[in-house]
């Protein structure tokens, strides 16, 4: 146990006992240093399989001060009878004189087949009362998680996981239904939206945005459904009325309407890309203006061609936030709200129907 560690342990014990144990660790902090403050901002509930949660961990480590304030583990492993429990409180240092030192606290609960009916009294005496709860499923197993919406306000996915497209986005659909959804897939996004977003901003070139006749998008083999996202965004935001997208050996292409414009879609693989995502995004108008975003380097490459012929060409520093940055982010999204994120999931949907 390091200096910035409480560490309490139990084998065959019961949720009452595990939260009396974090009540007592609590109040022992506390005692040790009055400026030790338990954080009071967001549950998140974690419903992984044992085999993983280590790596599940790992990845939890890395999103810096986007830790959620109790992190509750229920590690999952089928043929488990006995329900075991640690709980770790640790502090972000020690505080100087006059300052407050915030309280992380994790519960990690081990449970198997035999609990999994018993899922909402497992966790909701580990949740804070009144603070919103993030559900998180890395590995899936929405059959088993999906009762724990119940004490959930938002839900964390990556849709990329899914295999089929379709039935990632159908998923994405459903739970929005029941609570706020925050996308890693969609969050990667988030640097090419607003490049395209801020292309367009400029007031002489809003009436452009009516005026686009062909998108191309260039993904990873497995990130169709990135790709989707994107083209669902622009098709939900300009009021595009889409018809679904055909396959063409490696590509998605079809039409959209835009009032009596017709707008090219193509969706293609890119077999050079080694790491799941967007590798490319070119849109065009009927004026000839084109901004092409390419990954690169550092961050995405942008080159733009206005109406005279001319180009322009620059790196978007910091783009990319890495994995970590992203989980990060989606942690911290469950305390906003994104009004554009399931229109445009209902948009791809309807490309692909």
């Amino acid at each position: 146990m390091s200096a910035g560690e409480a560490v309490w342990s139990a084998q065959g014990t019961t949720p009452d006992a595990i939260e009396a144990a974090l009540r007592e660790l609590l109040i022992e902090r506390h005692a040790e240093n009055e400026s030790f403050v338990p954080a009071r901002v967001l549950n998140m509930i974690t419903f992984v399989e044992s085999e993983w949660s280590g790596e599940i961990a790992n990845r939890l480590r890395g999103v810096g001060r986007y830790h959620a304030s109790r992190l509750l583990v229920l590690s999952y492993e089928p043929r488990r009878e006995r329900l075991d429990a640690r709980v770790m409180i640790a502090s972000e240092g020690e505080p100087g004189p006059g300052e407050l030192s915030l309280l992380r606290e994790t519960v990690v609960v081990e449970i198997g087949d035999r609990h999994l009916d018993d899922l909402l009294t497992i966790a909701d005496p580990l949740v804070v009362t009144d603070l919103p709860t993030l559900l998180w499923s890395p590995h899936g197993h929405w059959d088993l998680a999906g009762e724990l919406l119940a004490l959930s306000q938002s839900v964390l996915l990556d849709s990329v996981e899914e295999p089929i497209a379709g039935d990632a986005l159908q998923r994405a659909d459903e739970l929005s239904g029941s609570a706020y959804v925050v996308d890693l897939a969609w969050l990667r996004s988030t640097p090419w939206r607003e490049r395209v977003a801020a292309t367009f901003d400029p007031p002489t070139l809003r009436q452009e945005l009516w005026e686009i006749t062909s998108v191309t998008i260039r993904h990873h083999s497995d990130s169709t459904v990135a790709a989707m996202l994107l083209v669902g965004w622009l098709a939900s935001r300009l009021g595009w009325r889409t018809s679904p997208l055909l396959a063409r050996g490696p590509a998605l292409v079809g039409e959209a309407r835009s009032g009596d414009r017709d707008v090219a879609l193509r969706l293609e693989t890119a077999p050079e890309l080694q790491v799941p995502g967007l590798e490319g995004l070119v849109v065009q108008t009927a004026s000839g203006r084109r901004l092409r975003l390419n990954r690169g380097p550092g961050g995405l490459r942008a080159r733009s061609r206005d109406l005279a012929g001319k180009e322009h060409e620059w790196t978007i520093l910091g783009a990319s936030r890495g994995e970590t940055g992203v989980l990060g982010e989606g942690i911290r999204q469950a305390l906003l709200r994104d009004p554009t994120y399931v229109p445009a999931v209902r948009a791809a949907r309807a490309m692909l129907a």
